[in-house]
């Protein structure tokens, strides 16, 4: 198994659940403040590390008011966790409830909830399900509440009646080979280092940590019953549907039917504090992962239009949700950093930092 990069002052440890042997970094004072960091897709627990460092060294001392334990677990299919399955057609859930009997068997009443892109769907299940052991939720670039991919208006109705547009066909069957043969090039548009610094970054940024982070992602689980997942064929446009098994399905439309609905009827609503950065290109309203966005560009031979199928407003539907939580007795805070793009941790952390203390007092 590939050696696990960590900073000094970070603690690896393997944490056996009810439902899985999960790997979790952690660091900061065992009395102090949890605080939860859940990664997004094609990354790990490793990606939250220098954050987590920032947050353990808070405290009365630094005028923050109080000290955070910063914990964050490799989801099910993702770094070093046990490799399991995904059943895809409960949503979010497996993810969920594998972070609350992490949560359970280390003893963890309440804590702050953070979410970065696809994990934003998982904190919207885990509210739906655990309000009451949430005290604040931090999103990052989260994935619209209505799923990724085969939806259209801010009312996130889908565009077939069979998703055909999301799921784990539409992934670049070039991307999930480089990841299986372990890219670590520079050589290909495709290959994995290429990918994380074209989008989950603004240029000219660079990571400080690129190999490690590179290390953390290639550890995704791969294959047709793991990531993308599986496919099936459809009449509709772009002529593939969403499989049963792996995580890209999992935010198909199709198995989130009842999550906007579940979300607004969480009890208690705790604060959203939503960051996103100006130049994201992977949730936008125009998304280079959309194919309505790459059809509409001339990318994706056959696209049938706007009428049928629009990019995805996915910064529309997401503030049109959270707009609605707040109607209903919650509160969001919006904060869009300036020439950022996927990953505002990482390419402004002071700034991400300030909003989160701000926000988690």
């Amino acid at each position: 198994m590939t050696p696990i990069p960590t900073l000094p002052g970070i603690t690896s440890t393997f944490v056996d659940t009810p439902r899985l042997r999960q790997h979790v970094l952690s660091c900061g004072p065992s009395e102090g403040t949890p605080v939860v960091f859940i990664h997004g897709n094609f990354s790990a627990a490793t990606y939250w590390e220098e954050l987590m460092l920032t947050l353990a060294a808070q405290g009365p001392s630094t005028g923050s008011g109080q000290a955070f334990r910063c914990l964050a677990p490799d989801l099910r299919g993702y770094g070093w966790s046990e490799d399991k399955l995904i059943d895809a057609t409960r949503g979010y859930r497996e993810w969920s409830d594998d972070v609350d009997a992490l949560l359970v068997t280390l003893g963890i009443g309440r804590t702050h909830l953070v979410g970065w892109s696809m994990a934003g769907g998982m904190v919207y299940r885990y509210l739906a399900d655990h309000a009451d052991k949430v005290l604040t939720v931090t999103l990052q670039a989260p994935v619209s509440p209505y799923g990724f991919g085969g939806s259209k208006g801010i009312e996130g109705a889908p565009c077939f009646d069979d998703c055909a547009g999301s799921g784990g066909g539409v992934v670049s069957p070039v991307f999930v080979q480089c990841i299986q043969a372990g890219d670590r090039s520079a050589d290909d548009a495709n290959s994995p280092r290429n990918i994380i610094n074209a989008f989950y970054y603004k240029a000219p940024f660079r990571a400080a940590r690129e190999e490690d982070f590179l290390t953390a992602a290639l550890m995704e689980k791969t294959g047709p019953d793991k990531y993308p997942g599986d496919s099936v064929p459809s009449a509709n446009w772009p002529n593939v549907g969403p499989g049963v098994l792996g995580p890209v399905n999992c935010w198909s439309p199709k198995y989130l039917r009842d999550e906007v609905a579940d979300l607004l009827a969480a009890d208690p609503k705790p604060p959203i504090l939503w960051i996103h950065g100006d130049a994201d290109m992977i949730v936008s309203d125009n998304s280079m992962f959309d194919l309505a966005t790459l059809g509409k560009l001339g990318y994706v031979p056959g696209w049938p239009g706007d009428e049928v199928v629009p990019p995805q407003p996915m910064i529309g539907q997401t503030r049109a949700v959270f707009d609605r939580y707040a109607a209903t007795g919650g509160s969001y805070r919006e904060v869009v950093f300036t020439d950022c793009a996927h990953s505002p941790h990482i390419e402004k952390p002071g700034e991400w930092v300030a909003e989160f203390l701000k926000h988690a007092q």
